[in-house]
């Protein structure tokens, strides 16, 4: 053999090592793919995914399907072929393997948190269904006092506060804000109840440590969740984490109000929620349209911030995306479509 035969026969021996040893070795990744969807409105197995009980409901149809994303088991790690695949597959995406599993965490803790976000979710998602229908379920109350601070000798560890300035609270976030908003060195007004006997308090406010333009006035809030009848979720499937909450919140409010939500359609939809019906961003929402779509859905509502990512789906022009802030926008956009109001409904684009 010449010297060249010898040294392309070596060289093509390692190539063929290496790609040996890159299709077969474990990548860093894990592969995103549509998950299981679940109709918030019916039942699994013959158990209704949503029970109230101590307040009339009413005839619901149609759907209001929670979506998920599947996600490579953390034993498993894909080779070269698979990532290639998934990468070219329009329903999935390929991800850092520790975005979904940081390595300071165990498998273990990952699912326990994901499961405690689901039953958290779940809270949040009954407060501002109950809430989207005039049914106050969540009190603000003060989980502790800074000392040197303008609620020093004014407010108590559990006082709960019902308004701020004559504007009724019904969230951290919103007592917050009505807190933050006033210049430093303003007057402010409390509504609070102490040992369920109400009186007011009136402070003056100091400068935010975090933004001298804001104000502050030195308290720890918490929320109390006490609905007033009983609501209870099970879902079928083992399914976790919080972006099934704005979905669980719409079916709280259709069952509890007059009329059908969704006039009978099928309608799929994500994101999280807060108690005061913010809804928030998720993940996977291109993967979620995907496996609605499959399932039948013909509208899927996206969280706000996610809608950038959602009309860059290839199913944008099969399924109508709806964008929704708030629980409140969600059901203004139901409503709009099933009276054919089209321009009242915003869409992702």
């Amino acid at each position: 053999m010449t010297r060249r035969t010898i040294s392309l026969t070596t060289a093509g021996i390692v190539l063929a090592v290496l790609l040996v040893v890159a299709f077969t070795a474990p990548m860093p990744y894990v592969v995103m793919s549509p998950g299981l969807t679940e109709n918030t409105l019916g039942s699994y197995n013959g158990t209704k995914v949503i029970r109230i009980t101590g307040h009339k409901t009413y005839p619901t149809s149609g759907h209001l399907d929670l979506t998920t994303v599947s996600v490579t088991s953390p034993d498993f790690s894909p080779r070269l072929n698979e990532v290639l695949a998934a990468w070219f597959n329009r329903d999935e995406i390929v991800i850092p393997r520790d975005i979904t599993y940081p390595p300071s965490k165990t498998v273990k803790q990952v699912e326990q948190q994901n499961a405690a976000d689901m039953v958290n979710s779940q809270d949040s998602a009954i407060a501002a269904g109950l809430a989207q229908a005039g049914i106050q379920s969540v009190s603000v109350t003060i989980s502790q006092v800074q000392s040197g601070t303008p609620a020093e000798g004014v407010l108590k560890k559990g006082d709960v506060i019902t308004s701020i300035n004559g504007t009724a609270i019904h969230s951290v976030d919103a007592a917050i804000t009505a807190i933050t908003s006033l210049a430093p060195g303003t007057q402010v007004t409390l509504d609070i109840e102490r040992n369920q006997r109400p009186q007011s308090e009136t402070l003056t406010t100091e400068r935010s440590q975090q933004d001298p333009s804001m104000s502050r006035i030195g308290v720890g809030l918490g929320e109390k969740f006490d609905p007033p009848f009983k609501v209870d979720i099970t879902l079928g499937q083992n399914i976790g984490g919080p972006s099934a909450g704005t979905m669980f919140a719409l079916a709280v409010y259709d069952l509890i109000t007059p009329g059908q939500l969704t006039g009978g359609r099928y309608i799929a939809g994500t994101g999280t929620i807060t108690s005061d019906g913010t809804v928030g961003v998720i993940g996977g929402v291109q993967q979620k349209i995907a496996g609605a779509f499959k399932q039948g859905a013909t509208i899927f509502l996206v969280p706000a911030g996610d809608c950038a990512e959602a009309a860059q789906s290839p199913l944008a022009g099969d399924i109508r995306l709806v964008k929704v802030g708030t629980l409140g926008d969600a059901v203004k956009a139901l409503e709009a479509i099933d009276a054919g109001n089209t321009a009242a409904v915003t869409p992702c684009s």
